[in-house]
């Protein structure tokens, strides 16, 4: 669901990417259920949304995910 033709825009994983990225703009390491829930109150997205869209962050170099469950935001 990168860029789905069917479905509304704020479902992709690019649209849901960007909406991590501007929390993490705020602070820029939070612990990984810290970060879901803080997007979770301006975003109705769910769990595996924002695991497959962190993914998707860790994969261009956006954010760094660590053992200990820290998300960070690349620079």
């Amino acid at each position: 669901m990168l860029l789905p033709d069917n479905i509304h825009p704020e479902h992709s994983i690019y649209y849901n990417g960007a909406v991590i990225l501007t929390e993490l703009e705020k602070k820029t390491e939070q612990k990984l259920l810290e970060l879901y829930f803080n997007v979770k109150k301006s975003n109705d997205m769910s769990f595996s949304v924002f695991v497959l869209s962190l993914d998707w962050l860790y994969l261009i170099q956006s954010a760094q995910i660590c053992e200990k469950g820290v998300v960070r935001k690349c620079l």
